[in-house]
């Protein structure tokens, strides 16, 4: 058996090594994946990819080839979304990696042109906003070349199925089963008080065109990344899905939409900086309380409090930092 490890970075050299002697153990031949080599993710059994979520967010970003399925590590006791297995289970596991033991199951990506640019694909969402919170955007939305609305609203979001239980639920889209081969497509805070979400095949073509506004609009990929846009974001379906391991035999959608559901209930009871907070941490994996300071850019004293909310209501965690045991690291208990 051949693993791809990617995404590793000079902080991890002791995980990575611990790993690689792991798997090399069981007689598993290990590869390290870079940005110069990608084409060793058509080449191997599975890739390992650390960083929780948001690690699994950005390889599919990077890779631009058919991937081997992606199982996703993490160094906590909690998994998020989409990662799997904590990186000090993986002796547990690595016998029923080799002998082929679980399940794959394939995610639609996104592929996203900007202004006639190809640019990163996404796995969640990509959306357009004003660079300028409450101003508003007008713009066309199209479908296959034809027109459905022209609005004004805050922004849009287009989001694939396991994207639509993250931002485009938050903004009031529908849940979409994975596997139903659709996109989403919400317009956020539409003047039109009967603009409602939209539900297209994944077949089609999306196209948010003339976009105007008192500011400079941005793109959004997966809510991390922002490319400042002039006039027009196309969107269509990606050539190669994502493929994501499960461990679980029981997995279902249904498992993830309860979860996220839940999740979702729950912020409607917290301030506005708690749940910042919170979608910050789902989006960037573990930080320092400075690391989101620079990131949410709120007072250090709203995000003490914030912080000692959620750790009291038991939606974050927080821990020594393996790398420094004086910083105090927090991240998600979901």
């Amino acid at each position: 058996m051949r693993i791809a490890l990617s995404g590793f970075t000079g902080k991890d050299s002791t995980v990575l090594s611990q790993l690689i002697k792991s798997l090399e153990e069981s007689h598993i031949q290990t590869l390290i994946m870079n940005s110069t080599n990608q084409a060793i993710a058509k080449d191997v059994d599975l890739v390992l990819v650390p960083g929780g979520d948001r690690g699994i967010l950005n390889y599919f970003h990077k890779v631009s080839v058919q991937s081997a399925p992606v199982l996703g590590i993490y160094e906590s006791n909690s998994t998020g979304f989409l990662a799997q297995i904590d990186v000090k289970e993986i002796e547990k596991i690595k016998d029923k990696l080799k002998s082929g033991n679980y399940e794959v199951r394939e995610e639609e990506r996104l592929a996203v042109n900007v202004d006639g640019k190809d640019v990163e694909p996404v796995l969640n969402d990509v959306a357009i906003f004003s660079n300028k919170s409450a101003i508003l955007m007008e713009h066309f939305l199209r479908i296959n070349n034809k027109d459905i609305w022209h609005d004004n609203s805050d922004g849009v979001i287009i989001a694939t199925p396991i994207g639509s239980t993250a931002y485009a639920m938050s903004a009031g889209g529908p849940i979409v089963l994975q596997n139903s081969h659709v996109f989403v497509a919400i317009s956020v805070n539409s003047l039109d008080n009967t603009r409602r979400p939209l539900i297209v095949s994944s077949d089609s073509s999306i196209e948010i065109a003339d976009i105007t506004s008192s500011h400079h609009c941005e793109v959004i990929l997966d809510g991390t990344f922002r490319i400042k846009i002039s006039d027009k974001l196309l969107c269509h379906k990606h050539e190669f899905p994502a493929k994501l391991v499960t461990l679980n035999n029981n997995y279902s959608a249904t498992n993830i939409i309860e979860k996220k559901v839940k999740y979702a209930e729950d912020l409607l009871k917290m301030p506005p900086s708690a749940k910042l907070i919170l979608k910050t941490l789902e989006y960037e994996g573990t930080m320092t309380q400075k690391d989101l300071i620079n990131k949410t850019m709120l007072p250090e004293r709203t995000i003490r409090l914030s912080l000692s909310h959620l750790l009291n209501r038991g939606y974050v965690k927080k821990k020594i930092s393996l790398r420094d045991a004086r910083q105090k690291i927090y991240e998600l208990k979901i």
